[in-house]
């Protein structure tokens, strides 16, 4: 992929993060959370496989994801 454009999947990524904290509502902040991680996975991906970028930012997109389907109450 072009490098330039991994770069801005990476600022892509840095943007949606940093909105999901201005957020007030939790399923707008985990989609918009989710959103970023996944960003991060393709730039790591693209970047050269970057396991750390990868294998946090998956886990954390696999943790909102649950947490969209079975929610967080008890």
């Amino acid at each position: 992929m072009n490098p330039e454009i991994t770069t801005y999947i990476g600022y892509s990524a840095s943007v949606f993060i940093v909105l999901s904290f201005i957020l007030k509502d939790v399923r707008k902040i985990r989609i918009v959370n989710m959103i970023g991680c996944i960003c991060f996975v393709i730039y790591g991906i693209f970047n050269g496989l970057l396991w750390p970028v990868i294998i946090p930012n998956g886990l954390i997109c696999l943790i909102q994801i649950y947490y969209l389907i079975f929610g967080g109450k008890k």
